[in-house]
């Protein structure tokens, strides 16, 4: 057997300050789009203030994640960052290297593999509202 290799972008628009998106639904269209019946899916936010994760995502879940990631890397502190560039946003920097900017899932009988209450979920930590690039790449067998 032979191993496909299939690329795509989603453009996802964003609030500032932890703005998030459910992006599983355009994940999941990609998946049957490749026709990949067994493989991976990899996707990667674009910027340095822009990360990825899993999460189920509903409302109080999504509040205690917003407050959970402000105390790990609150606004009002002091980083270097600021005092270099001046932009407010050396938390944005701060916050998505924490969290990261990759998910990697299972494709499962041409299905990404999410738990029941599993989302994939796209953030925004920067000072004002943004458009980001999460850049797709499926490998897997037909």
């Amino acid at each position: 057997m032979s191993t496909t290799v299939y690329c795509k972008d989603i453009e996802v628009k964003l609030g500032a300050h932890t703005g998030m998106a459910d992006i599983t639904g355009p994940l999941e269209a990609m998946v049957k789009e490749s026709g990949i019946q067994n493989g991976r899916l990899s996707a990667t936010i674009i910027g340095s203030t822009g990360s990825l994760t899993t999460i189920e995502y509903e409302p109080g879940v999504i509040e205690d994640l917003r407050r959970a990631i402000d105390r790990m890397a609150p606004r009002e502190m002091e980083y270097e960052h600021e005092k270099a560039w001046h932009d407010g946003n050396g938390h944005s920097h701060v916050q998505a290297a924490i969290i990261g900017p990759s998910v990697s899932m299972p494709v499962r009988s041409g299905r990404m593999q999410c738990g029941t209450w599993q989302q994939v979920v796209a953030i925004n930590h920067d000072n004002r509202d943004r458009t980001r690039t999460v850049a797709v790449t499926l490998m897997g067998e037909k």
